[in-house]
């Protein structure tokens, strides 16, 4: 037989001991690996997931400078053929907007316009001028202030559309966000862009933009004259949308500041398909302005696909490992009752085998006793062999009694009917039983029954027995829990003689039978009859069962 290792015994027996806590720790345990796991690569997502945002925020952010980066270029070229002409009149501003293509190659812009730089005083003059180099009229507004040493009304403005013809004849000077930026780029001589602001072209609405200014020097004049500022307005949401077009619109939400990250600087923004908020930010550097870009992940708060995966595969495996652990188990269980049932069977057998040899001790024991004493007694062989076998016939109906009852409890009046059953017959009225329901012990039923049997024997060969008109009487009663009283009497028999030598049966009941019995025995041989009172113990079911050892 292959024995089991330590390892193993004492996996075994952890199965045994805890039945339910054993599968329950391997759920736990495949669950928190799966959770790290998951963890693991939710983390190694989120870290790919802001990689991807930075480098996206940076492509953005890269695209919005080319964007400004391109339009400050063509305003410096503005600047510069401006500068060299004495006047900018209408057709030279047309023919230089033509050029840029500024409607194919920039959405996004408003467009390339002119603003000239006026005194107060020079506003009539500047009104004339344009009527008679257009063709149309121009009004200047809002009205100069007293304390306003110029004005930069927005002269021109290509392309010429509904939405332009707005902003023609306002003077930016005006707005102290405009005047800042253009006295900026004055004083470093190169394109500024201004913070937020709402556009004049956009009349009621509000969507907010910014401009670009380059001013224009009178070329050739020492100190430096201000003629005036080219300039681009952009529309901040169609901006930012340009941009994304040049580098492939995805999911991901953006979002366009004026230098500080807060809802009342928010310039644009195209909302991401899901608000995570993960999010990057990024400077934006437009016309010497500081801008921020905020790149928002649109990735929700699922599970990506590799950790659905390895979550359902980990709850997959603790199923299986669960319900191989309750086989496993079930198993160790049902192997364990075996070994316990195949150790009680086995106790058993011991334990009878014990109560066998036990019995069959007791039981030579009494025949040769019963030899012995019957060898003595007897006169004849014929005498010695009818005497033998009707006490061994008495011994072999109590065992039967105890077989059927598997050697346990024998109740007193099956084991006097057994032993007068030969008397019985055809005899109602010659013998009278009385008692209540008591059982005997294995050994005292057998030394009762051999007492019985040789009362009988003696009451059919000498006593009531024996003639007509005589009665036997065997009456019981309990006396305590522990002990029964059991009374023979005989009457209407022959006269008992007094004067007797005293028998087998006499010393079989008075000495063997009150031996066994743990009592004394009274045997009474009256002229009238003969009468008998046993005492027997009354042991409770476990000082007697087999299985109970000895």
């Amino acid at each position: 037989m292959v024995q089991e290792a330590p390892r193993e015994r004492r996996a075994r027996r952890l199965l045994m001991d805890y039945p339910r806590a054993v599968p329950v720790a391997i759920f736990l345990l495949i669950a928190a690996i799966t959770g790290l796991s998951v963890f693991a690569i939710e983390n190694g997502e989120q870290q790919r997931e802001r990689a991807e945002l930075r480098e996206r925020a940076q492509a953005v952010a890269s695209a919005l400078e080319r964007r400004g980066g391109t339009t400050a270029s063509y305003l410096r070229a503005g600047a510069a053929f401006f500068s060299s002409v004495p006047f900018v009149t209408r057709p030279e501003f047309d023919r230089f907007v033509s050029n840029l293509r500024v409607d194919s190659d920039y959405r996004g812009s408003e467009g390339i316009g002119w603003a000239a730089r006026l005194r107060p005083s020079e506003i009539a003059e500047f009104q004339t001028n344009f009527e008679q180099a257009s063709g149309g009229t121009i009004e200047v507004f809002p009205a100069a202030a007293d304390d306003q040493s110029q004005i930069v009304p927005v002269t021109f403005l290509r392309p010429d559309n509904e939405r332009n013809r707005r902003a023609i004849g306002f003077d930016m000077y005006s707005d102290p966000v405009r005047r800042a930026a253009m006295d900026e780029s004055v004083r470093v001589s190169g394109p500024i862009a201004t913070g937020m602001l709402v556009l004049q072209q956009e009349g009621v609405g509000s969507a907010p933009g910014f401009i670009m200014y380059m001013p224009v020097f009178q070329d050739g004049r020492s100190p430096r004259r201000l003629k005036g500022f080219i300039y681009s307005p952009f529309n901040a949401s169609e901006f930012l949308s340009s941009a994304l077009e040049l580098e492939t619109r995805g999911e991901k939400g953006l979002r366009l500041y004026d230098r500080d990250i807060a809802p009342e600087r928010l310039l644009a923004e195209i909302e991401p398909a899901a608000a995570t908020g993960m999010t990057v930010s990024e400077p934006v550097t437009v016309a010497n302005h500081e801008f921020v870009l905020v790149v928002e992940s649109a990735r929700g708060n699922s599970l990506s696909k590799l950790s659905m995966l390895t979550l359902l595969f980990g709850i997959l495996v603790a199923a299986l490992l669960i319900v191989v652990a309750r086989l496993l188990t079930r198993q160790a269980l049902e192997d364990r009752a075996s070994l316990a049932w195949l150790e009680e069977q086995s106790s058993i057998r011991n334990v009878l085998t014990r109560e066998l040899n036990h019995r069959v001790k007791n039981t030579l024991a009494n025949v040769l006793s019963i030899i012995s004493l019957t060898r003595r007694r007897a006169e004849t062989l014929d005498g010695f062999a009818d005497g033998l076998d009707g006490r061994i016939r008495a011994l072999s109906a109590t065992h039967d009694l105890l077989t059927q009852s598997e050697w346990g409890a024998t109740p007193i009046r099956s084991l006097v009917e057994a032993e007068l059953a030969p008397y019985a017959k055809n005899a109602e009225g010659i013998l009278v039983m009385d008692g209540p329901d008591v059982e005997l012990a294995p050994n005292d039923a057998l030394s009762l029954g051999l007492a019985i049997h040789e009362l009988a024997t003696n009451a059919a060969k000498y006593g009531a027995l024996s003639e007509a008109g005589g009665k036997v009487s065997i009456c019981w009663s309990t006396l305590s829990e522990e002990l029964a009283e059991i009374r023979w009497c005989e009457e209407g028999g022959p006269a008992v003689p007094q004067e007797r030598s005293a028998g087998f049966g006499t010393n079989l009941i008075e000495k063997i039978v009150a031996h066994e019995l743990r009592n004394p025995v009274k045997l009474n041989f009256h002229p009238d009859g003969v009468s008998c009172t046993m005492v027997v113990p009354l042991r409770k079911p476990s000082d007697f069962a087999i299985r109970a050892g000895r």
